[in-house]
């Protein structure tokens, strides 16, 4: 016994001296001579830009908002904006894929900063992979600058940093922000990659953008500029090597996606599409509201920010207390014992409190879905209702429209809520600690009763057809399906197995919850 015990202490030694050791070798680069850069004001040399301030005077103090539904609009509308800036491009991503719409939209960048539009891109450092090279050849264009946020500085394999460096790397940028010209921006929970923009063979996310111009885009810009400047925002050359292939890598890529049809078809839409022309043109159906934008501290990612200025304690100090309605979709949905007891609260007040979120077979996050289902029954017992999007909703081809959310995907990937059918809260942040202790977040705060009232729609009509119903039935689990024979019971959740069951009960058990 005494020899195992000495043989532990030994390797608890050694892996100890093995972090210290890649911690040293692995240290992150001084920050220093990082030039500064702010954003700019709306260009007067900037169609878009001139155009927008036309309508906004009209609407002073007000926010034009334009919801994009499906996936396609939403990339339409970023690549369009691309096409259309003049001055500037403000880009903030979690993730950026290399494939077909990373590519497409990394080039439009590109495109911009050749003609002479100043592009400065934040990617979050866990989200982009295998695009070391074309964004290094990026950031060495005169008028284009790439920073990393909360890099690795490994860099393969990425995910051995966490065997020393877990604490730090454990925070991320989940912020989601696209901004041209000082005057338009486009908001929300999707990142850059074809999942996201309902494109590809992989699993498509059903999520939710906004496109806004106007009283908030300032300020989006001024959060921007905080997160640039801020302490974990690294120059993508202080971390990657020199890549002077990089614009042929780039270059490569989209030749080879050039060939395929989907390439094709985004071309053609791209060609048809008059969003941003009807912009300029005012006839774009905007609503001008109330807007405000919350958004996380980044010094959060350094475990610096104050409580007060995390996006969680904002976000409800300005939705106050719900008096008829609650509609939450979330992703990844994990309550915690508080949120679960605020929600049932509300419930045993009076407030009807709904919960859209990814069934079992729906969720690319399985682990996460177990921080879910420790509190399933609670919120039953509340009298909440629960909907849980099956996977493969409706076909993937020929898919209808669902609600302010567009066509239906294999999976949710939305975070939003509407209060009252009046206030909608359109964003990055889902319910779970992760996005409420660890990670930052941001979104807009819209007074739309279209909006919300689209929400409230979806939960009254559509969910039932494309969710499972969790209900109590004697103190036990049953879900409802709607199928083409009828309504079927399951008293068994749909889509896993007796080892799954296990697992996501295991998991429930560890103290995992904050780490989701």
């Amino acid at each position: 016994m005494r020899t195992v015990v000495i043989a532990l202490a030994g390797l608890s030694a050694a892996a100890i001296a093995l972090v210290v050791v890649a911690r040293f070798l692995f240290s992150l680069p001084p920050q220093t001579d990082i030039p500064p850069s702010q954003a700019r004001p709306a260009s007067p040399d900037s169609p878009l830009a001139n155009a927008v301030s036309s309508m906004a005077g009209a609407e002073p103090g007000k926010t034009g908002v334009f919801p994009l539904v499906s996936g396609r609009d939403a990339f339409l509308a970023r690549m369009l904006l691309a096409e259309q800036a003049a001055d500037t491009i403000d880009a903030q991503y979690y993730i950026w894929h290399d494939d077909l719409t990373g590519i497409m939209l990394l080039s439009a960048l590109r495109r911009a900063a050749e003609r002479g539009v100043r592009v400065r891109l934040l990617v979050d450092d866990n989200g982009v992979s295998n695009l070391d090279a074309e964004l290094s050849a990026l950031d060495a264009l005169p008028e284009m600058e790439v920073r990393l946020f909360n890099p690795f500085v490994l860099r393969q394999p990425k995910l051995l940093n966490y065997t020393f460096d877990f604490f730090r790397l454990n925070h991320r940028m989940h912020n989601k922000s696209f901004t041209v010209d000082g005057t338009a921006t486009v908001i929300g929970g999707r990142n850059i990659g074809d999942e996201y923009f309902d494109t590809g063979p992989d699993s498509n996310f059903l999520d939710l953008d906004v496109l806004a111009v106007g009283d908030v885009v300032p300020d989006v810009s001024t959060d921007f500029d905080l997160y640039w400047a801020s302490a974990s925002a690294y120059p993508v050359a202080s971390i990657v090597a020199p890549a002077h292939d990089g614009l042929q890598r780039l270059d490569s890529a989209l030749e080879a996606h050039s060939a395929t049809d989907r390439y094709e078809s985004y071309r053609s839409a791209l060609g048809a599409s008059q969003l941003i022309e009807n912009l300029r043109m005012g006839t774009l159906p905007l609503e001008w509201t109330d807007v405000r934008l919350v958004s996380d501290d980044p010094a959060k990612a350094q475990r610096e920010a104050r409580r007060e200025d995390l996006m969680i304690s904002r976000l409800f100090d300005l939705l106050g207390t719900p008096a008829k309605s609650l509609d939450l979709v979330s992703a990844y949905f994990v309550p915690g014992a508080q949120g679960t007891s605020q929600l049932t609260g509300l419930q045993a007040a009076g407030v009807d409190v709904r919960i859209l979120t990814n069934s079992y077979e729906a969720t690319d996050v399985a682990l996460v879905h177990s921080g879910y289902t420790k509190y399933r029954k609670e919120l039953l017992r509340s009298g909440a209702g629960l909907f849980e999007l099956k996977a493969g909703a409706l076909p993937a081809t020929g898919r209808e429209e669902l609600g302010p959310f567009g066509s239906s995907g294999a999976s949710l990937h939305a975070k939003t809520f509407a209060v009252d059918g009046r206030h909608v809260f359109i964003g990055s942040f889902n319910f779970d600690p992760r996005s409420a202790l660890l990670n930052t977040e941001m979104g807009l705060m819209i007074e739309s009763p279209s909006i919300a009232g689209a929400i409230g729609t979806m939960f009254d009509t559509d969910l039932a057809n494309i969710c499972y119903r969790p209900l109590l039935a004697d103190g036990e689990l049953q879900w409802i399906e709607i199928q083409a024979g009828g309504e079927a019971t399951h008293t068994v959740e749909p889509g896993t197995s007796f080892m799954s069951r296990a697992i996501l009960t295991v998991a429930g058990w560890l103290p995992l919850e904050w780490l989701l």
